[in-house]
């Protein structure tokens, strides 16, 4: 039995190298994502296939994400569907080379480089979008668009499209969708004892990213923030140098956190937002109909990920409860104790809502945006 295992993982190592050094790295990705390695006929076929639709192609346009391919599992992402859809959309006239992995680096770079113009395309947190329009830095406002819905809410709202993507696209970007992962939760190390209420945040040295939002708002809700990078969040977490941190489940599991946990809290104050945007004059060069191919295909993978949330949670959830994870929601009261105590209604928040959102009443705007039910819904943990 094990020896069929090793034949089929060498055949498919074999194959995906076969492709990659003929530089079919994409078709080498695809091919793997649709579970075909393990056939030298039917990889062959998949490049055959992403070769021709290449040729076949006016133009190529560079996708590039932090995930690899295979992630929307338990982190809906969703890159395969969108080169996909830009595809069709298109009628082919648009070949979508996908570099996923962080091949081409992650967040802030990958934002610079569609800025720049080396590639047309990328993924990145909503947050990664704050240097070029302040604005965006209000989704890290506690309970303003936590829960997915409010998210969608606003990110679809006339007043979003209105305030933020004229700000967005005066630094040279466009806005291709918004992808709905699941807020942030307050997850425990291992040996922590589970969070229910902030009194439980008490003496909790919590990791937090460089965001001033979200220091102020841990430590608001009684924890001690700690500013900690990234890439030291995993050595940080087990060596005791903080105690909790707050990605979303999904994001949990991706980076490998599923051993080093105790407990994980949906308290539903911040989303874990991210967008895909493009090279603004790039888009703008492309003939009108591919710029509408370019929308449409996007709309379909917004689609196509607020239905891949729920999904992509329980997998996570299950991977995570596998490892001994448990996990808590809260009730009306209990998430209203935790508004009460940090929520964007308290006056400690007045200076970011003038600063980020220009005005109280644009920032009442935002509010009204995000607690209004848009044409699109989404499933909430």
């Amino acid at each position: 039995m094990n020896n069929d295992k090793n034949e089929l993982a060498s055949e498919e190592r074999r194959n995906f190298l076969k492709l990659s050094a003929t530089g079919a790295f994409t078709a080498a990705m695809v091919a793997g994502a649709a579970g075909v390695l393990w056939s030298s006929e039917a990889a062959a076929q998949t490049a055959k296939e992403e070769s021709e639709r290449e040729k076949a192609a006016e133009h190529v346009m560079t996708i590039a994400t932090a995930y690899v391919l295979g992630a929307s599992r338990s982190y809906p992402i969703m890159q395969l569907d969108l080169k996909e859809n830009i595809q069709n959309a298109t009628n082919g006239k648009v070949y979508v080379k996908l570099a996923p992995g962080g091949q081409l680096g992650a967040g802030g770079s990958l934002v610079q480089k569609v800025q720049g113009g080396t590639i047309q395309a990328a993924q990145h947190s909503l947050s990664n979008f704050a240097p070029f329009a302040s604005t965006v830095d209000l989704i890290n406002m506690p309970y303003l668009c936590g829960s997915n819905q409010r998210f969608t809410n606003l990110v679809h709202s006339d007043t979003w499209k209105n305030e933020v993507h004229p700000k967005v696209e005066a630094a040279g970007f466009k806005a291709l969708f918004y992808v709905v992962i699941d807020p942030r939760v307050v997850a425990v190390r291992q040996g922590g004892n589970p969070v229910v209420t902030p009194g439980d945040m008490s003496g909790i040295k919590f990791r937090v990213p460089g965001s001033k939002m979200l220091q102020q708002y841990y430590r608001m809700v009684g924890a001690n923030p700690t500013p900690v990078a990234w890439g030291e969040t995993p050595s940080a977490i087990k060596q005791g140098v903080a105690d909790a941190l707050d990605p979303s489940v999904g994001a949990l599991y991706v980076f490998g956190f599923k051993d080093i946990l105790s407990h994980v809290t949906f308290t539903q104050a911040v989303p874990d937002s991210q967008v895909y945007s493009c090279n603004l004059e790039w888009f703008n060069s492309m003939p009108a109909d591919v710029q509408e191919g370019i929308m449409w295909g996007s709309e379909m993978t917004s689609h196509q990920n607020l239905s891949k949330v729920p999904s992509a949670r329980a997998y996570a959830m299950a991977e995570l409860n596998k490892a001994g994870v448990q996990f808590q929601s809260l009730t009306g009261d209990q998430l209203a104790e935790w508004q009460d105590a940090g929520g964007y209604q308290r006056s400690e928040w007045d200076p970011f809502k003038t600063e980020l959102a220009g005005s109280m009443d644009n920032f009442e705007k935002l509010v009204e945006a995000a607690g209004t039910q848009g044409k699109y819904y989404v499933h909430d943990a």
